[in-house]
């Protein structure tokens, strides 16, 4: 028997791997043989949640540009074929709109799959899933890998064989119906904007006299330019990297990457355009960019996101990660009356907390993460990023309607003087050492904080879900070149150190009320956790330079 283990593909409520050659050191680890047994530990995972036999199930794939999703897709159907599961080819198609196949009329699937690696490098692919009930959890995920490592597992299929299962994907075997997935969900956004603007003189096309640009960074999303807001009645002309290329030749499809918010916020300003939005590659996140060239992104797209749905929900609770700014939650709490919960990172992390505390009779309409990844109550906490553009699109458009624009929404989100983070990688002999990652994340950040609750000026923020969260209050020491009489500035700031969701390192988050406040707390901790044989902390010791 061939002992597989499928564990390291596991990344959180996703599948992710190396499916192509493409860098020294990455070998190939997500293949043909793979994609055929995760689509069959997916499908006993479904058949043993739905109590369905797998003819009876209707399951929907989807895909990303990527270079190898077509081969994936492939290794996927020749998984489900043998066992005459009803399959649905949608194409290139959008994370968000999979899970949408299982409720659209004419659709109703029983489980999605998008063959995407969102952001990562061309080299990259893997499988986000679905069900009726939203996107699956990491406990799912491991069910499924288990399932798919599994000969005696998967063995409670056989008596549903119809057909001699596939070794391969390099010929498929099994067909699926091609299905018009993108044409429904477009319908869906373009009727939404449509009921939301509710133009009475322009209402087929309520967007006429908007220039808005679209980047999608050569993944998924250009269908939001050419098939929702053209249709509509915008100007897209100055939109860019709108043509798939799974290689992403112009810059990384990512709302959180400098060059791309840097590339996007020239076109908004070389086109004069009155919004800009952009996509991830598989557009469950996005960004946007307003009638003055500037970003709405990090704790810019909480506050726009949080700023829409107070509109309709006064004193809701808005669900965020664990790196939002102190000036955020004063937006949240002091200027839009709402209350703000800062939870951990991870989209998963924030929308089950979201979930958790309306079961609880809290009422909680937004989970989001400074990454881009927002998930609303009205549309199934599924995290959309072509539907918050599309409610940030609403919002242009009935300020444009009255002489207004987009960047009047913001106008009382203070910022930052300095915001800025440090990776410090934990040492692989140290974890080897220790046996674990987690027991040298832990007791660091234990120790920090025992450290900090007795140092001058500093202060644990609590209650707080995820590392440690110190807050600054001190006086900056004096240049040597200013003047005698010249009052000392009083730093302000926060710092957040916390264990990597999926990397052996400890991320470290530092924001300053003034400048040169970001150096004092590095300073400061570079005291402390160079004192750590386990770390490497050259990326702090370099900010000191």
């Amino acid at each position: 028997m061939v002992k597989r283990d499928y564990s390291k593909l596991q990344n959180g409520s996703d599948i992710r791997g190396v499916a192509v050659e493409g860098f020294p050191g990455e070998i190939p680890n997500l293949t043909s043989e793979a994609a055929i047994r995760i689509a069959r530990g997916f499908l006993l995972w479904l058949c043993e949640k739905t109590g369905k036999v797998p003819s009876d199930l209707k399951i929907s794939i989807g895909r990303d540009p990527r270079i190898t999703g077509m081969e994936l897709k492939y290794g996927l159907l020749n998984g489900f074929g043998p066992y005459d599961v009803e399959t649905l080819d949608c194409g290139l198609a959008s994370t968000p709109a999979m899970f949408m196949s299982t409720l659209f009329t004419g659709f109703k699937c029983d489980g999605a799959i998008m063959i995407t690696a969102s952001h990562l490098p061309f080299n990259r692919n893997g499988f986000k899933f679905f069900d009726k009930d939203g996107g699956l959890n990491k406990e799912d995920i491991s069910a499924i890998l288990r399932n798919a490592e599994d000969d005696e597992r998967l063995a409670k299929l056989t008596p549903f064989l119809s057909n001699k299962p596939p070794e391969t994907s390099r010929m498929t075997q099994y067909p699926a119906k091609a299905a018009p997935l993108m044409d429904a969900y477009c319908d869906h956004l373009i009727n939404l904007i449509r009921r939301g603007v509710n133009h009475s003189l322009t209402f087929d096309k309520p967007l006429t006299g908007m220039k808005i640009v679209v980047d999608a960074g050569n993944g998924s999303g250009g269908f939001y330019a050419t098939r929702v807001l053209e249709p509509l009645g915008a100007d897209i002309s100055g939109s860019q990297y709108l043509k798939p290329d799974g290689r992403f030749p112009n810059h990384a499809p990512n709302p959180e990457d400098p060059k791309a918010i840097a590339s996007i916020c020239d076109a908004v300003k070389s086109a004069g355009a009155d919004l800009g939005i952009i996509f991830d590659t598989d557009v469950d996140r996005s960004a946007a960019v307003d009638n003055n060239g500037k970003e709405i992104a990090r704790n810019g797209i909480v506050a726009m996101a949080a700023s829409l749905v107070a509109e309709r929900f006064p004193g809701t609770t808005i669900v965020t990660d664990s790196i939002t700014s102190t000036e955020l939650t004063d937006f949240l709490e002091n200027v839009l009356d709402l209350k703000h919960l800062r939870f951990k990172r991870g989209y998963k992390n924030v929308i089950n907390k979201a979930i958790e505390l309306n079961a609880a009779g809290e009422d909680c309409q937004l989970a989001i993460e400074t990454s881009g990844h927002a998930a609303m109550k009205e549309n199934h906490f599924l995290d959309d990023g072509a539907y918050l553009a599309t409610k940030i699109v609403i919002k242009a458009a009935k300020l444009f309607a009255i002489g207004k624009s987009i960047d009047t929404v913001l106008e009382d989100l203070k910022e930052p003087a300095e915001a800025e983070e440090v990776r410090i990688p934990i040492k692989p002999e140290a974890i080897e050492k220790a046996g674990s990652l987690a027991a040298i994340g832990d007791k660091v950040i234990n120790e920090l904080s025992a450290w900090a609750e007795n140092y001058p000026g500093m202060e644990l923020v609590k209650p707080n879900y995820e590392g440690v969260r110190i807050a600054f209050d001190m006086e900056l020491p004096k240049s040597p070149d200013d003047a005698e009489d010249k009052a000392s500035e009083r730093l302000a700031g926060w710092c957040l150190l916390r264990k990597s969701l999926h990397d052996p390192l400890l991320p470290l988050n530092v924001e300053s009320s003034v400048k040169g406040g970001c150096r004092v707390i590095y300073e400061l901790l570079y005291s402390f956790l160079s004192g750590y044989d386990e770390l490497d902390t050259e990326p702090l010791k370099k900010k000191l330079d």
